[in-house]
Order: structure tokens, then sequence, then C-alpha cells
């Protein structure tokens, strides 16, 4: 069975919950018919006007974060019960923005993968290099760390796991890695993801690119063996250019 593409749209910290009803229906109509799985992520206060603009569609909730215990004394965070009960079923974690402005370790990583599983949320778990690590001929060790210790322990878990490869030097820059980069770093997770699970299940776990991703590179970037969608940032806050995105990707064998 090939692994069907899934294309999240990462709004990071935009859209009112006011206006993102508007643009929330605008991906339903542009998305209609396509192959891959659809998932939007909104900030927190607008996960509740998403999930109504899409109920009875095919297009999928999504959140930006979550803190890895089930409740307590954490002020300003959002639990995975929490997020499962406005509707969510996907959850961003490790996002390079998160890790730079907001200190996350790859073991809150793990701790946040954890509770997500543990909730029947999907992961989408990020890991990426910096433009320093990558010219310093460190990209290697740094993808390895963070995948190996980000997804530490999670056993039959490991599967149900979507990873998005993010080089930190193509996220809003207007860089973007050529193809043949993007796949080399995809081609070295998942072998790195057959280290921890096995061959077979890292064959059946989707990898996404995530760095300035547009229209006009999305399909030669997704028709790489290893590239199985795309972690969408400014791309997603239009709905015309988002649904090009997601129009591009195709099933792999």
């Amino acid at each position: 069975m090939g692994r069907k593409p899934i294309i999240a749209g990462n709004w990071k910290m935009n859209k009112t919950a006011t206006a993102a009803s508007p643009l929330a229906t605008a991906v339903v109509k542009e998305v209609a018919g396509a192959e891959a799985e659809v998932v939007l992520c909104p900030t927190f206060i607008a996960l509740g006007a998403v999930a109504a603009t899409i109920r009875g569609t095919t297009v999928k909730l999504g959140a930006q974060n979550l803190h890895w215990e089930k409740e307590g004394a954490f002020t300003g965070e959002i639990s995975a019960a929490m997020l499962t009960d406005m509707g969510c079923t996907h959850v961003i974690i490790g996002h390079s923005e998160r890790r730079a402005y907001f200190h996350e370790t790859d073991a809150d990583v793990n701790r946040k993968t954890q509770a997500a599983l543990a909730a029947g949320l999907t992961p989408i778990v990020c890991v990426g290099e910096t433009l320093e690590e990558r010219e310093s001929n460190r990209m290697e060790s740094v993808i390895r760390r963070q995948v190996l210790e980000g997804l530490a322990g999670l056993g039959s878990g490991l599967g149900s796991v979507v990873v998005a490869y993010e080089p930190v030097w193509a996220i809003g820059t207007g860089r973007t890695a050529s193809p043949a980069q993007a796949q080399e770093v995809h081609a070295l997770i998942r072998r790195l993801l057959a280290e921890i699970g096995g061959p077979a299940v890292a064959q059946t776990i989707r990898i996404q690119y995530g760095g300035s991703v547009k229209a006009a590179n999305a399909a030669e970037l997704f028709a790489q063996p290893d590239i199985d969608g795309g972690l969408i940032g400014g791309a997603a806050l239009d709905a015309a250019s988002f649904g090009a995105i997601v129009k591009a990707a195709r099933s792999k064998a």
C-alpha cells in the first residue's frame, strides 16, 4: 500500500478566530477531491472556528503545540485532551520556532510526542538543521540526534508519527532546499526510522518537507521518492496557493 501524502498548513501566529473561518472555507473549496490528506493548524483560539467550518469535509484539524502533562498548574499551556475535545486529530511538535524561541529540547519533543500518541493524536514531529549546522557539515549528526532522541521509546506508536523535515535556513527566507538536497535528508530520516522501528515500519511513515514550499516548486519536491507531502507556512495563508500545493501531491507506491 502506498503512503498517502499529507499536506499541513501551519498558520503560525496569524488569523484571528473571525478571520480564520473565511480562510478555512476557501481552503475547503480549493482542496475538494484532492489526493492528499489535508490538515489545517490555526492558533489555539481559532481552533473552534476552524473546526466548525471544516465539519463534514475531508479536511482535518491540527494544533501547533501541546503540553506533555494531562492537566495541572501550567499557566498558558494546552493539553492533548483539550485538543481532542476541540476536534483536533493532529498536532505539530518541535517546530524550529518552538526550539529556537522557546528553547524546546529533544527531550521535550519526546514527552510531547508520547502525550499526543496516548491521546490518539497524530504528531507531526519537526526536525531540521540551521544554516550554520549545514555549512559546518553537522547536518547529519543534528538530524540523527533529533530523530533518535525525539522519537525514542514510542514502541508501536512510531508508525503513527508523521515527520516533517524543515531546514531552518529555508523557513520564511525564500530559500528552498533543492529537490536533491531535500531527498537526501528525507532518505536519511527514513534510514534512522528503520534503525528505531525496522525497515517495514519506516516505509510506512510519512515524511513531509517544510521550507518555503510554493505552488511553483511543490510538484518537483513531492516527486522525490521519500517526500510525502509538506508542512506549509506562508503559502498556507492563501487558499489558492495552498490548494495548488495540495493538488501537486501524489501517493507513493
